[in-house]
């Protein structure tokens, strides 16, 4: 059972939603990065996932791009994020932690290699969003032999034939995309998003996640109604682009973690 498994069976036993929360490494510097990392579980943060920066990032919308930007003008790289993670694992060895990005860095890292060091940091999970099931055999059978879970996402156009084969090999949780397009581009509607997770749930054990489109509280807690959760980014990265502290920024995740866990 990985970070991840045991999280959402607490979170069962607890009758709560999951509130998951996305931040940039090396955003908006390495040592302020770590900080913020550090002081999401004591701010209701259930699963951290820990963005990957990448110099073209397609299903970033304009403030996680320059979030990127922020990061890799500062000098971040894959090794640096890992060590992001490992430095805040020897504080906390429960909160799950994903790395989300794009697989131009792995593969140029290796494959083998990134495994051994992403277990080595205290990885849980990988989201990687340009490695459609098509090509598993490059990082998601990999990873799951490596004792990490591969979590796929599913959009408004993952059709009920296109569904099986993005379950096929998906672990962890399934991260529903609740808008078409990029992140931060629009609100989600639980209208919407209500019917398609009920038909993923129709086809998996997972749990589901929603994200994109969510950034009040209120939101938060109308999505994580609907579903096992939901995944606050832009709004979170948008206070950290705004210059607030450390300490405001964990302000502002509790009040998102307030809204989903009270769904």
């Amino acid at each position: 059972m990985t970070r991840i498994d045991a999280k959402f069976a607490q979170l069962k036993t607890e009758g709560k939603k999951a509130f998951v929360a996305y931040v940039m490494a090396g955003d908006p510097d390495e040592e302020t990065s770590l900080e913020i990392v550090k002081a999401l579980p004591a701010a209701g943060v259930d699963i951290i996932e820990l963005g990957l920066p990448f110099t073209d990032p397609m299903a970033d919308g304009e403030t996680i791009q320059l979030a990127g930007q922020r990061a890799l003008d500062h000098g971040m790289t894959l090794t640096k994020t890992l060590a992001i993670a490992k430095a805040f694992r020897e504080t906390d060895d429960t909160t799950p932690l994903v790395l989300m990005g794009y697989y131009n860095p792995i593969y140029s890292r290796g494959v083998d290699t990134f495994l051994v060091e992403a277990n080595e940091a205290g990885i849980d999970g990988l989201i990687i969003v340009d490695l459609p099931p098509e090509e598993d055999d490059e990082l998601c059978i990999p990873a799951q032999a490596a004792g990490l879970n591969f979590i796929r996402l599913a959009t408004p156009t993952t059709d009920d034939k296109r569904l099986p084969k993005v379950l096929e090999n998906t672990s962890g949780f399934v991260y529903y995309v609740s808008v078409t397009g990029v992140t931060g581009a629009a609100e989600a509607s639980s209208t919407d998003v209500a019917p398609e997770v009920a038909r993923i749930k129709a086809q998996t054990d997972l749990p589901v996640i929603v994200g994109f489109g969510v950034n009040t509280p209120e939101k938060a807690r109308e999505i994580a109604s609907i579903a096992d959760g939901t995944v606050v980014g832009s709004a979170i990265v948008k206070q950290i682009a705004d210059g607030k502290s450390v300490a405001d920024v964990a302000a502002f995740v509790k009040t998102l973690s307030d809204g989903a866990h009270r769904a």
